[in-house]
């Protein structure tokens, strides 16, 4: 039974964007806090010290990684269970980019003189950007504690502790965005699921049912490791 958790959120996002995804959990019983991210942040490295720091003062049952964070998740938790919600993965060995080189191109054209780049929900159209937020006061919300990070923190590099793709892993994909890493994961025997029809803030719209799907993800399951369950 999972009695406590770490969310490591999106240092795209911030994590005030978690507050309610934190507080279904604890209505379900779960004892869970959102990893601060830290402030001015310039690189991976830094991320990957401040969510250490988090991890190893909360000594939670699982750790929850949402986007980006989920580079830096397999080092942070230091042999935890790992719920990778929508999430990038790591290599299985050596040097992991903060961002993939095709994202970095676009990244490049958005970054302004000094090369800060605008707050994450001003890199796509309105037409993609707005039915990521179930309302305007939520995404007023999360907006307003996104950060405007450096171009120079995507080029920055994490590493992942050695086999740790055996490790107690799970994956929770929204949607298709990251087909791939679903997809890598069925490959490596995780237990995963997927809501079909979601976005990548899907726990903005359903954080009850999002809380649901990791808890069943992170319970050990007598049949082993590899089911599937698409929702």
């Amino acid at each position: 039974m999972v009695e406590s958790l770490v969310l490591l959120p999106s240092p795209l996002v911030g994590a005030s964007a978690y507050a309610v995804l934190a507080e279904a959990f604890r209505d379900a019983g779960v004892a869970a806090i959102v990893a601060e991210v830290p402030t001015g942040v310039t690189s991976g490295g830094e991320v990957l010290r401040a969510f250490g720091t988090a991890v190893a003062r909360a000594r939670p049952d699982v750790v929850v990684a949402h986007s980006n964070a989920g580079l830096v998740a397999p080092a942070v938790a230091d042999g935890i269970p790992v719920v990778f919600m929508d999430a990038a993965l790591p290599a299985a060995e050596g040097e992991s980019p903060m961002a993939p080189p095709a994202m970095l191109g676009h990244l490049e054209a958005l970054a302004d003189d000094d090369g800060l780049l605008p707050p994450w929900s001003s890199w796509w159209g309105e037409d993609e950007v707005a039915p990521l937020f179930p309302d305007a006061r939520l995404r007023a919300v999360v907006e307003a504690g996104e950060p405007r990070l450096p171009l120079g923190y995507f080029r920055t590099t994490v590493t992942a502790p050695p086999r740790w793709e055996r490790g107690a892993c799970a994956y929770l994909a929204f949607g298709t965005t990251y087909a791939v890493e679903l997809a890598r994961a069925r490959r490596l025997g995780w237990l995963t699921e997927q809501v079909g029809d979601a976005l990548h803030l899907h726990f903005l719209h359903d954080p009850v049912g999002v809380v649901d799907h990791v808890l069943q993800l992170a319970r050990p399951r007598n049949g082993g490791a590899g089911a599937t369950s698409p929702v």
